[in-house]
């Protein structure tokens, strides 16, 4: 429009056709300036869970923080990959901003954010104006969960289904907080948490004395290796917190050992099998 209205203009000689592309020029210029401006000194993190498997929707923790001392900016929308944006209708100055975003991981193993896209049409609608941003945030993608029957190699034979409940011990990992009957032995009191009431509080810890299940993945069933190690991880997930878990790759042997901590490693070791010749 402006375009055409300068070619008038230089054609019949009319001022005040001058004046009016004038007049818009330095609108375009105002506004281009003060869109850039809006997504000037903008800096985006994103913050993952402490757990992601293939293929399970997952919320990240989105921030963006506003650096510019006086100013906000306005209408900013985000974008990372794999995800749909979000907009925030204004960002203070010198503030940070937080949301969560919905996700979805396709591949296990290691994966960086990537590229957000930060953009605004601030201030009229007429650009959408953007800067990108390559972070290097990288975190550990589990493999996908596929169920599989519980089943594994163990001195007993093993049990499945609802009726099976985790008993507790003294030789687990602590599972929660309960009030001290007497019955418990001085060394399970909390003291910390008990001295900040009137009852004396014990730990809870699960029991280590249930056989170990070694889970072989040459074994499990499946007819492609990302099969195989999805069934594994389910397995892993499945027995971690009820028994010691061992798990058996192709070079590496990992001992029966129980706990969430120790179920977090052996999926680690699944995430990154044969990453190198992927």
């Amino acid at each position: 429009m402006t375009l055409l209205l300068g070619f008038s203009a230089v054609n019949t000689g009319n001022n005040l056709l001058f004046l009016v592309v004038s007049g818009l020029l330095a609108f375009m210029c105002v506004t281009g300036l003060a869109g850039m401006y809006n997504l000037q000194k903008l800096s985006p993190e994103v913050i993952p869970p402490s757990e992601i498997y293939a293929g399970t929707p997952v919320l990240l923790r989105l921030r963006l923080h506003n650096a510019k001392r006086l100013l906000p900016s306005f209408l900013i929308s985000v974008r990372c990959e794999g995800s749909k944006g979000i907009t925030f209708p204004v960002i203070p100055s010198s503030k940070t901003v937080e949301c969560v975003i919905r996700a979805v991981f396709d591949a296990r193993g290691r994966t960086k954010v990537g590229k957000v896209m930060v953009s605004s049409v601030f201030p009229v609608n007429f650009f959408n104006r953007y800067l990108s941003y390559d972070l290097d945030t990288e975190f550990l993608v589990f493999p996908q969960l596929i169920r599989c029957g519980a089943r594994g190699e163990g001195s007993e034979p093993v049990r499945s289904g609802s009726a099976f409940r985790q008993s507790r011990g003294l030789d687990g990992e602590i599972e929660g907080i309960a009030d001290y009957s007497g019955r418990e032995p001085l060394r399970m009191i909390h003291w910390k948490l008990s001295a900040r009431g009137d009852e004396l509080l014990v730990k809870e810890f699960g029991r280590q004395a249930a056989s170990p299940v070694v889970i072989s993945l040459a074994d499990m069933p499946g007819q492609t290796l990302e099969e195989r190690i999805s069934h594994a991880a389910w397995l892993i997930k499945h027995w971690c917190s009820m028994r010691p878990v061992g798990l058996r790759l192709e070079t590496d042997i990992f001992p029966a050992e129980a706990g969430h901590h120790y179920g977090l490693r052996l999926l680690t070791a699944l995430a990154l099998y044969g990453e190198q010749s992927r």
